[in-house]
């Protein structure tokens, strides 16, 4: 092969290779700032945002309850550390402090059905819901869905200490932790709780269903998170 046309294949190669690193070379991508000369001396700053406080007799003293997150706002500030223009408001954190009585009790508990000896044959509880409805264990079931804490269990409970409404983490050793509504009493509840004693009934559909045998403790623990309705 003479020199001319090795010198011209060397050359196609040399395009060829340019070429196809063009292609295939590593691309960056930009981000445009459509701000840079109107803030081309300008930082991006984060907004603190403020806590609100709020006050609730209907929670216990002993329990604070964060209602909303707070979020942290950003802005573009100068070089003296000088607000020039809000890109995002933060957002308020919210936290709720109870200022109710405490309400922390250990006690038994016990199971009952709508088709309990003394019981209404329609399964109708005492209480009313926060809407003045009633509320049977045979047609509406054994739970209920609150407002603000979602499908809970139905207690029965002295009405005198714990209104309708009240909200109750459970902790049974038998049925771990749940949350629960006094919704109904009882005789045996009210007799208990003039004695010092708590006690509470978890409603069911019927005195056969499942699971409550296994109701029966001496030794449970009742948190209150919400004083009545």
């Amino acid at each position: 092969m003479n020199t001319y046309l090795l010198g011209l294949i060397s050359k196609w190669a040399g395009i060829i290779c340019v070429t196809f690193s063009g292609i295939l070379g590593t691309q960056t991508t930009e981000i445009e700032n459509t701000n840079q000369t109107k803030y081309s001396k300008a930082a991006i700053t984060e907004l603190e945002y403020n806590t609100v406080t709020q006050y609730n007799n209907k929670i216990p003293s002993n329990i604070t309850i964060t209602k909303r997150e707070g979020e942290t706002g950003l802005a573009y500030t100068n070089e003296t550390n000088k607000l020039v223009e809000t890109i995002k408001d933060p957002v308020d954190q919210i936290i709720e402090v109870g200022t109710g009585d405490q309400g922390e009790f250990v006690g038994k508990m016990t199971g009952y059905g709508a088709d309990c000896v003394g019981c209404s044959k329609t399964g109708t509880l005492s209480c009313k819901t926060k809407s003045g409805s009633k509320w049977s264990l045979i047609k509406n079931g054994e739970i209920y869905t609150d407002e603000e804490y979602g499908k809970v269990r139905i207690l029965a409970a002295s009405l005198n200490k714990f209104p309708c409404g009240t909200i109750i983490k459970v902790q049974n050793d038998n049925l771990g932790t749940f949350n629960a509504i006094v919704l109904d009493t009882g005789g045996a509840m009210r007799q208990a709780w003039s004695n010092g004693i708590v006690h509470m009934d978890l409603a069911f559909v019927s005195e056969t269903s499942k699971g409550i045998n296994n109701v029966t403790s001496k030794n449970v623990k009742y948190s209150v998170q919400r004083w009545g309705w």
